[in-house]
């Protein structure tokens, strides 16, 4: 048996065919980038979205031939609205990352909402104030995975799994379904909203593919790394490295007790729901990751490429009391900080090209420990072994950073980027090649085990980054 996964990131689209024994095979991919139109904006197409998703889906199962279903994983919260008769979107696809309705999520919270401007609520009502402001035509809404199920099904589905409707900033709290309260506030048409279904369970067919296929899976990408990895059982964790850090830790059936965030700063998810039954989560978020690479790369000029980096670093021993705070786009958990600054300390006459490199690695590496803490803090659990998966987890030196910042040992993912096995895994529980969350659990088999060996100084790190708090007050004042 085999299953075709669609993998929708935030600048490339990814059609992978996965086989029973959790292999990744017949890869295609094709770039779809974002554009930036005016600082702060993030929009996508949508309708090239939906044609690279039906080119690598149909390039790999020419190659592949039949499969037994369809997984969908995606970029969270970006928001599209399209006419349900034509199909044509009705404005740009809103990136996660744009921030337009900034001033509307303040506005709402002066009234008692809160709506992060990450989120796809006021992305949406954006979307509706501009193409329907008399909310009169007849619409649809969704997320990238809606989008996709709605591209693969020819029109014929308008659907979101659990763990991508939960990031909307329109569900219950409880994950019952849409708040009314909320979709009134914001003036959207209950019309609009899609339907909402399990993360593993048959939905449809994807008779825009030869064999027509069922769609069994679908989930958004930090939920689906969780699964990819393993994590399916109460107190396992994974990150995922990629331009900024997410911590996701399965917690079981009973959802957190904050409302919307811990007091260490992470937030409750929902990881998954298969047979009406939900696996709640937390989240932790790093603002810069791989970014800070990107910087050393593309600003400075001081590497060649994001591989060169663990090299560059492994010529010194380290980083001679020189120190890296992450913080170009601000720090989020444990505490938010959108005013924060990245900041690199200590540095003397006899501190070179190999030393700031090295202190970028490990500043990324403790940032990775302050999220395990908040987890472990927000969870009520502690977490013995962290899995990891993302870019960075290719690099050694890194890995052994982070290993000895958290000092527990450190799994990496068999493949770099563990979106595309889990959604295989939810699709394949939905017609019978794993039997349960335990059966996935079982074919976890990481690429290696990285031990801790040396302590670090994490009062150290901690005065580092009380340094790089409140550089831009205005916007260090701000929470959402």
């Amino acid at each position: 048996m085999s299953l075709l996964v669609i993998d929708v990131g935030t600048s490339s689209v990814r059609a992978s065919i996965v086989t029973a024994d959790a292999s990744v095979t017949h890869t295609h991919r094709r770039t779809v980038l974002p554009s930036t139109p005016s600082p702060g904006f993030v929009e996508l197409d949508a309708s090239a979205l939906a044609e690279a998703v039906l080119e690598v889906s149909r390039a790999a199962l020419a190659e592949a031939g039949p499969v037994d279903a369809v997984g969908i994983t995606n970029q969270r919260a970006t928001t599209i609205v399209w006419d349900r008769q034509t199909g044509e979107p009705v404005g740009p696809g809103i990136g996660w990352q744009d921030q337009r309705t900034v001033m509307m999520c303040l506005a709402y919270q002066a009234q008692g909402l809160r709506f992060s401007p990450s989120s796809s609520a006021t992305k949406l009502a954006f979307l509706l104030d501009t193409a329907d402001p008399d909310r009169t035509r007849d619409l649809c809404f969704g997320t990238v995975d809606t989008w996709v199920a709605w591209t693969l099904s020819a029109g014929a589905l308008h659907v979101t799994d659990l763990s991508n409707a939960g990031v909307t900033g329109l569900m219950r709290l409880d994950g019952s379904g849409w708040d009314t309260s909320v979709v009134d506030a914001l003036r959207i048409p209950t019309s609009v909203l899609p339907r909402i279904v399990d993360s593993s369970g048959i939905v449809g067919p994807a008779t825009a593919l030869p064999g027509t296929p069922p769609i069994a899976g679908m989930a958004g990408d930090q939920q689906a790394s969780l699964i990819g990895q393993g994590c399916t059982r109460p107190g396992m964790a994974k990150m995922t490295f990629g331009t900024g850090g997410m911590l996701d830790l399965c917690l079981g059936p009973v959802r957190p007790e904050c409302e919307q965030r811990g007091s260490q700063g992470t937030f409750p998810i929902v990881a998954w729901r298969r047979g009406g039954r939900i696996t709640w989560g937390i989240e932790a978020f790093m603002l810069t990751a791989g970014q800070a690479v990107e910087w050393l790369r593309d600003d400075l000029g001081v590497i060649r490429d994001a591989a060169e980096s663990e090299a560059v670093a492994s010529a010194c021993d380290t980083t001679g009391d020189v120190w890296f705070v992450p913080a170009l786009l601000g720090l989020a958990t444990p505490a938010w900080d959108f005013g924060a600054r990245g900041t690199l300390l200590g540095l003397t006459g006899g501190t070179g090209r190999a030393e700031v490199v090295r202190a970028v690695l490990e500043g990324v590496a403790h940032r990775g420990a302050d999220l395990l803490e908040a987890a472990e803090a927000d969870g009520a659990c502690e977490i013995p072994t962290l899995r990891v998966d993302g870019g960075m987890s290719a690099n050694g030196l890194f890995v052994q950073a982070l290993a000895d910042a958290c000092q527990r040992p450190v799994e990496v993912s068999p493949v770099l980027e563990a979106t595309t096995l889990g959604a295989a895994f939810l699709a394949g529980m939905a017609v019978g090649i794993w039997a349960d969350e335990d059966d996935v659990a079982a074919a976890w088999s990481p690429r290696a085990t990285v031990e801790p060996v040396d302590e670090t100084d994490r009062d150290r790190w901690r005065e580092a980054c009380r340094r790089a708090r409140g550089w831009i007050p205005e916007l260090s004042a701000l929470d959402f």
